[in-house]
């Protein structure tokens, strides 16, 4: 009873003495104040767009504003913007017809013409432009566009000679096929060597006889072909009277004009997926599929009508080369659309910071933005200038994509591999540091961050695995190495050819001016990817003494090999980032462009263990980077709004919480 009592004259002090001095006073409610207010601009950032963008930025702006007005692209106000991005709430099969119209939409207005019957680099680059705004706009129109275009269209056009482009190229542009590319199985992926399918030639009826021999031969993932595909490119073992003469692309139908599925094809859907649920994955099997001898794309490889075999490349090793030629192009496109995708999570995750408070550091002071905490520039300074320098990479890569020649093929491949890997897995680092920046905010598909992780995961293992990638960019490094060391050739393409110079002198005591220094910064650069390529080269060496293959030798080492991928991609980049800084005259852009290729220099040196592991930094050295990032994140920190600004991503394709997140999330919102 006691306590009782005690609890009752506690409560009645506080419900009788409402008026003590002692009571807290209430705060002012927030007010969203644009950033643009007090974040001066210090350089230009329509030149900077110029630098990042590279080409055909008006026609991006066009195909900006031809989404942002049709409501086809689903326009939603919010906080007195408007904003378009696919509604994910639908259903699989509704996302997937919307899909489909809106890409008829965007064929009536020409926004598909010459993509594959234009030639030269002028049409490629537009190409490549309009891509790269649709994927910021939605991942599913990208990648089904890019199935028909690159892909099957790519086949068509690389693979195939003068009849198929004159029968097929005209109509796939102008959609009156509907193509998909029939490579993955369910049971080999990156092995495409492996694969299962067979395509026996029968030379009584001048037909190849196409099988799906087993269920591992199912050709799985095949974007499109859940519904909207009616052929498709299918990759198979080619068969002549028992012999098997490897992998051969062929034309198949698999669907009529109508929709209706051929016959002796069976067509199953993929399901549900954490992304792209847009675009119709399906798996196909091929029951004794009969097409004409003139259905294989014989650029590479023909068969006459009486089933002699033909072709000129005697090298098995460099026929199947020759038949992955379509794969390129993808992995180019992938490997840009990595860069946007960044470009679009760090531009809301910014912007969010410039304007979302959080805790008072002095009493009763005001609260500090986000991104004032040095802690928070550290998350998100240096991965903007990753995207940076990333992006000037990226700008390299297409160029040399769409000026390229037989004896550049091998750079294409390598360097494309490359970038794939790295872009793409940095893209998904970025997207969750992203989305932990924003905090529960970041966690809304309408504010796009978390969503785009499910988005573009898929990115590490299409179109290659990124591990098997980077073993292939460490294995093409190896036969440059050998060919140089056995056969005393020079150094030549990769950017390789710095090895033939002296090892540079690196200085002992690492001072601010010197580590931001782009020469020592290169000199770092090589130094590493110099050393683990020895390193590399004998540790294989070393297996093959042991009496392991060559292949086995290779497999054995693949810690070395990612290590040395990782030090050819990072540094390929950079020195597309100095090329592009050096091309500027004094000013404050260059200045700028100092300041972040200084980051993504030191930021790489910072993350990578190897510069550890093999004593390219002393632990004092690697302590005066690590300070030396510290300082870069805070002298990056004013120039935040003008480099995302700089990305000239409108605002439509951001998301509410880049602007007024508070009038977005308000009680009237929710009434409109």
């Amino acid at each position: 009873m006691e306590r009782a009592s005690w609890r009752t004259f506690v409560l009645s002090k506080h419900l009788l003495h409402s008026s003590s001095p002692a009571v807290l006073q209430p705060n002012s409610c927030l007010n969203y104040s644009p950033p643009e207010l007090s974040e001066p601009f210090a350089f230009d950032v329509k030149e900077m767009r110029n630098l990042m963008d590279a080409h055909h930025l008006e026609d991006r702006d066009w195909l900006f504003g031809l989404m942002t007005h049709s409501n086809l692209f689903n326009p939603r106000r919010l906080g007195g913007r408007v904003f378009v991005s696919p509604d994910f709430n639908q259903s699989m099969e509704q996302q997937r017809e919307l899909t489909m119209r809106r890409i008829e939409y965007l064929l009536d207005r020409g926004v598909f013409q010459g993509w594959l019957t234009g030639t030269g680099p002028e049409f490629e680059l537009r190409r490549f432009a309009y891509q790269e705004v649709l994927g910021m706009y939605d991942h599913s129109i990208a990648i089904k566009l890019g199935v028909h275009f690159f892909l099957w269209g790519g086949a068509v056009r690389f693979l195939g000679t003068k009849r198929h482009h004159d029968k097929w190229l005209r109509d796939t542009e102008n959609y009156v096929i509907k193509g998909c590319f029939a490579m993955t199985e369910l049971g080999h992926g990156s092995n495409v060597r492996g694969i299962e399918t067979v395509a026996n030639y029968d030379s009584s009826t001048g037909e190849f006889v196409i099988n799906t021999p087993c269920e591992s031969a199912q050709k799985y993932w095949i974007g499109g072909a859940g519904k909207h595909a009616t052929h498709t490119v299918v990759f198979s073992q080619l068969y002549i009277n028992g012999n098997n003469e490897g992998v051969h692309a062929f034309i198949a139908q698999i669907r009529d004009s109508d929709g209706n599925i051929c016959p002796n094809v069976r067509i199953a859907d993929c399901g549900h997926k954490i992304g792209l649920n847009g675009v119709d994955n399906g798996r196909i099997w091929f029951d004794n599929v009969r097409i004409p001898r003139e259905n294989l794309l014989n650029s590479v490889a023909d068969v006459s009508p009486d089933g002699q075999y033909l072709c000129t490349i005697k090298n098995p090793d460099q026929r199947f080369a020759a038949f992955l030629a379509p794969l390129t192009s993808g992995r180019v496109t992938i490997a840009v659309s990595a860069v946007y995708t960044s470009k679009i999570s760090l531009a809301i995750a910014i912007r969010y910071a410039l304007t979302r408070r959080a805790f008072s550091i002095t009493p009763n002071g005001p609260e500090v933005l986000l991104l004032d905490y040095p802690i928070h520039q550290h998350r998100l300074m240096p991965l903007l200038a990753k995207v940076y320098a990333m992006s000037f990479a990226a700008n390299d890569l297409k160029l040399i994509y769409v000026k390229r020649t037989p004896e550049s093929n091998k750079t294409i491949h390598v360097v494309s591999s490359a970038y794939k890997a790295i872009f793409t897995w940095n893209n998904m680092r970025i997207l969750q540091e992203c989305r932990e920046a924003c905090g529960g905010q970041g966690y809304k598909t309408e504010n796009h961050v978390g969503h785009l992780k499910g988005e573009y995961d898929v990115q590490s293992t299409f179109e290659g695995d990124n591990h098997v990638l980077m073993q292939q960019v460490s294995k093409a490094l190896l036969a440059e190495y050998i060919a140089n060391r056995k056969k005393n050739k020079p150094f030549a393409g990769l950017g390789l050819d710095y090895m033939n110079k002296p090892q540079p002198v690196i200085p002992s005591l690492l001072k601010s001016f010197t580590i931001r220094s782009s020469q020592s910064q290169i000199d770092m650069f090589h130094l590493r990817e110099r050393d683990l390529l020895s390193r590399f080269a004998a540790e294989v060496s070393e297996y093959q003494a042991l009496g392991e293959s060559a292949e086995s030798a290779f497999i054995q080492s693949f810690q070395l090999a990612e290590d040395l991928g990782r030090a050819f991609s990072e540094r390929a980049v950079l020195q597309t980032f100095m090329d592009a800084e050096s091309a500027l005259p004094a000013g404050s852009l260059k200045n700028i462009l100092g300041l972040l290729r200084s980051m993504y220099a030191l930021i790489c040196m910072d993350e990578d263990a190897s510069f550890l592991r093999y004593g390219y930094l002393t632990r004092d050295e690697a302590d005066a980077v690590r300070k030396e990032v510290k300082k870069l994140s805070s002298e990056l920190r004013p120039h935040a709004l003008a480099l995302v600004s700089s990305f000239g991503i409108p605002d439509a394709f951001l998301s509410p919480i880049a602007y007024d997140w508070i009038d977005s999330n308000s009680w009237a919102s929710v009434q409109h």
